[in-house]
């Protein structure tokens, strides 16, 4: 088992996303960008694949300590930390599979200035084209 494979789980057991991930190296001064984070996760034979060395999982885990227990001056519960996570991770997964009504488009134009500087509104009251009714011959004459 490498730091890579170490990395990645604890991402998913502690569902973190790549900007977390971010935030908690910038919490020990260890600057990375979300590409070069991205990288970590990719599978092994993936041409922009990136082994993770010693110092980034040591700086992630100890930027992780900061980030769920908090600092001498002013702690964290750990437990609160992972459920904001998990509320924050739910309210996203709500988000993407949420079903919106369909909505009726409209057929008005937008306004048109002459040069005079009056503006005209074209409004057509045309019914949509089914595509459906289309006959196609393809050529063939009878």
């Amino acid at each position: 088992m490498n730091n890579n494979d170490v990395f990645k789980k604890l991402r998913v057991a502690l569902m973190l996303r790549d900007d977390q991930i971010e935030e908690i190296l910038k919490l020990v001064d260890f600057r990375m960008s979300k590409a070069e984070i991205g990288n970590f996760f990719r599978s092994a034979d993936h041409p922009k694949f990136v082994e993770c060395g010693d110092q980034v999982l040591r700086n992630f885990l100890n930027g992780l300590v900061i980030y769920l227990r908090g600092t001498k001056e002013s702690p964290k519960d750990p437990r609160a930390v992972i459920a904001s996570n998990k509320a924050m991770a739910n309210a996203n997964a709500e988000k993407l599979f949420e079903k919106k009504p369909f909505e009726k488009r409209t057929y008005e134009k937008k306004p048109f200035e002459n040069k005079t500087g009056e503006k005209k509104v074209f409004k057509t009251n045309k019914k949509p084209i089914i595509v459906e009714k289309v006959v196609f011959k393809n050529g063939k004459k009878k």
